[in-house]
């Protein structure tokens, strides 16, 4: 079992940033792949990022340049960096985790509450 824990999101201008951390629990995290989704008012849930156990990263084409993934397995935790952010970014952000990245971009094994990003024009 995987409990995550997202924060960091909160009420940015457009053109700000904000830094959102995922914690996990656990003593495998290291062997997950970890990443982030997001679902707007009346959209669905979409894939933002995500990260292997190894090196490899993935993006969602709408944040490609703009949004960074890393992980710290040391301390068990995922970040999306985000940069230049726009209005259409406004969503729950929420943390996903699975031990396969296919599995990941598709149907995650564990969510995250979900954490609020507001941007403002």
């Amino acid at each position: 079992q995987v409990q995550l824990v997202e924060s960091g999101g909160g009420l940015v201008q457009a053109g700000g940033s904000l830094r959102l951390s995922c914690a996990a629990s656990g003593r495998t995290f290291s062997s997950y792949a970890m990443g982030w989704f997001r679902q707007a008012p009346g959209k669905e849930r979409e894939f933002v990022s995500g990260s292997g156990s190894g090196s490899n990263t993935y993006y969602a084409d709408s944040v490609k340049g703009r949004f960074t993934i890393s992980r710290d397995n040391a301390k068990n935790t995922v970040y999306l960096q985000m940069n230049s952010l726009k209005p259409e970014d406004t969503a729950v952000y929420y943390c996903a985790a699975a031990l396969l990245v296919l599995k990941l971009k598709t149907v995650p094994d564990y969510w995250g509450q979900g954490t609020q990003v507001t941007v403002s024009s």
